[in-house]
């Protein structure tokens, strides 16, 4: 089901989309992350990761344990991460600093070779990632998920990864600058789509 969002002016006088408005950690990420374009390829193995750990939660929740979850995972090198055996699953466990999901730990040390064999067959991910961007008009509504998002998590699937399902790989898409989510107002859609834009020339196929 599609959201209908609004754009809000802040306290500082910029419009934002709304809901990133409501606590000053939101506003920062809105303002300087979300939509902007990302190809390194730590941070998209990060972010997918992080998603995962999302399920069932707030993305406010991971994104101030996102420091936490940072040391506790060797800042997401999935060469590292893929080394983890079970004593760092235990490590893993008792780190109240993190979201202490057995699953969802373990899926992030298997996820960290799987990033790793696509790493070995497209370059990397974000060569991977970015021939899936896509450029239009801003959006009324904001969908959970698309086809793409769903073409995408089948695929990551079928290649062994695991809490990747097409409303993670979507809340992905939209973080990482695969779309551009900023509503027609929001003073930073014109910046975010000029960055994401360049990551597109570089990774994508073709250009927009």
């Amino acid at each position: 089901m599609a959201a209908v969002m609004t754009v809000v002016a802040g306290d500082d006088k910029h419009d934002r989309c709304s809901w990133g408005t409501s606590t000053p950690d939101y506003v920062a990420y809105h303002d300087t992350e979300w939509g902007f374009g990302v190809a390194d390829d730590h941070r998209l193995f990060e972010k997918l990761c992080l998603e995962g750990f999302q399920s069932g939660l707030s993305w406010l929740t991971i994104l101030r344990k996102r420091e936490n979850f940072r040391a506790a995972f060797a800042g997401f090198d999935p060469h590292v991460v893929a080394a983890f055996d079970e004593s760092d699953v235990d490590r893993l466990l008792a780190d109240a600093g993190i979201i202490r999901h057995g699953g969802k730990i373990r899926s992030t040390i298997n996820n960290a070779t799987r990033a790793l064999e696509l790493i070995d067959e497209f370059g990397s991910i974000a060569s991977y990632m970015w021939p899936h961007a896509t450029f239009t008009d801003p959006p009324t509504e904001i969908p959970a998920l698309t086809a793409t998002s769903t073409a995408i998590s089948k695929d990551l699937k079928r290649r062994g990864w695991s809490f990747v399902g097409p409303t993670t790989v979507y809340a992905f898409m939209q973080a990482m600058g695969l779309v551009n989510d900023h509503l027609d107002g929001c003073w930073v859609r014109k910046s975010s789509d000029q960055a994401r834009r360049r990551i597109y020339r570089e990774h994508g196929k073709g250009r927009k």
